[in-house]
């Protein structure tokens, strides 16, 4: 067991420390994910959405210190129902209009007991709100993989619209970012 109880966080400072990280990463877009998660109907149903288009990059430095974005079209959301992904679009929610991206800047990543901890601000609809979680990451063969399950309650971003109080304001934004040399 390492000194942080994780394999892959031993093997990524080690990566850190050595220089082999170092350097611009961009975010392979065909490879990455970013899904939504929440409930709707009281609570009784789950809804699951993807967001189709992601773009992202990062940087490492000497030192290991990470720095980057992940940027969401936020007019990509698909939910499988046409109407309600209309209702996501629109001015009552995302206002995609007015807002096109959904962005995550990161302002470090460190070692953490579950993998690493993420630091850095999550920016919704016009509002920034810091937003820290757990990811796993992993390197190998010329790439960074990066795993997380971040809650976001959505009324941070003044997202409150729900008809008739349907939908929960709580959030899980699942995400599956595979980032290769630039």
């Amino acid at each position: 067991m390492t000194p942080h109880g994780n394999p892959a966080t031993s093997a990524l400072e080690a990566l850190a420390g050595d220089g082999t990280l170092t350097g611009s990463w961009i975010l392979d877009p065909a490879r990455s994910q970013v899904r939504l998660a929440t409930r709707h109907t009281w609570g009784l149903r789950p809804l699951h959405g993807v967001f189709h288009q992601v773009t992202g990059s990062g940087t490492v430095t000497e030192s290991g210190q990470v720095t980057g974005t992940l940027t969401v079209a936020a007019a990509s959301i698909d939910t499988k129902n046409r109407m309600r992904d209309k209702d996501l679009r629109s001015a009552k929610v995302f206002h995609t209009a007015s807002y096109p991206d959904i962005t995550y800047t990161v302002d470090g990543m460190q070692p953490a007991s579950s993998g690493v901890r993420v630091t850095g601000s999550l920016t919704v609809r016009g509002r920034t709100r810091p937003l820290s979680f757990d990811a796993m990451v992993s390197a190998a063969s010329g790439e960074v993989q990066l795993d997380a399950e971040v809650p976001v309650n959505r009324a941070d971003f003044g997202l409150t619209y729900s008809p008739l109080r349907m939908a929960s304001l709580d959030n899980t934004i699942t995400v599956h970012a595979v980032f290769t040399r630039q």
